[in-house]
């Protein structure tokens, strides 16, 4: 008991000894407590979120693929359904670099000429029996677009050169082995 006794006589002498030396309701900035920004619990959890959210959409752009991509398979998600032969073998398969080749690889389920992002391209739908079915797109005109592949849209996809080297083609496809079997008809080999 004597030591709570002792504390008790401490503060008390303490508060005496503060309340001669400072006006009452003054109390001295030195006795403030100043608390940092980043001390806050608050401001730590605003810039946490800030981080996770520029991280999710900093990996979420990182995988997107160019813009004529986005719009093949946005193309080919509204034409997956359509079928028939809305043009000539030849000419489809000249934009396809397979100006030797006298049928068109695999099963052929749509060859017509539409637009896509203010191009015109070639689009075939083909199966191909160890594979499955693949929409490949093929520019009028050369355009600049890497060598690149990935999944987007609950599709995958992969830009290739055409075999004469001259141009991309777009592959897009539920399955990706599916795009690995078209690789080896349209496009040109690694190396």
């Amino acid at each position: 008991m004597t030591h709570l006794h002792q504390e008790d006589e401490f503060d008390l002498r303490a508060r005496a000894e503060l309340s001669l030396a400072y006006e009452p309701g003054e109390t001295p900035a030195i006795l403030l407590r100043r608390t940092p920004l980043l001390a806050r619990w608050g401001v730590r959890l605003g810039i946490a979120a800030l981080v996770l959210m520029g991280t999710a959409l900093g990996g979420a752009l990182a995988v997107r693929p160019p813009e004529l991509v986005r719009g093949a398979i946005e193309h080919e998600y509204y034409e997956r359904t359509l079928r028939g032969n809305f043009m000539e073998a030849k000419p489809l398969l000249a934009h396809l670099g397979l100006e030797h080749v006298h049928a068109v690889p695999g099963y052929p389920q749509l060859m017509r000429p539409c637009e896509i992002e203010g191009h015109l391209v070639y689009h075939l739908t083909t199966f191909f029996e160890k594979g499955g079915m693949v929409t490949v797109f093929a520019f009028d005109k050369p355009i600049a677009l890497k060598e690149s592949s990935g999944w987007w849209a609950d599709v995958y996809w992969q830009v290739v050169t055409s075999k004469t080297g001259d141009k991309p083609l777009i592959m897009v496809s539920q399955k990706k082995k599916a795009l690995t079997v078209a690789q080896t008809a349209f496009a040109k080999p690694p190396g």
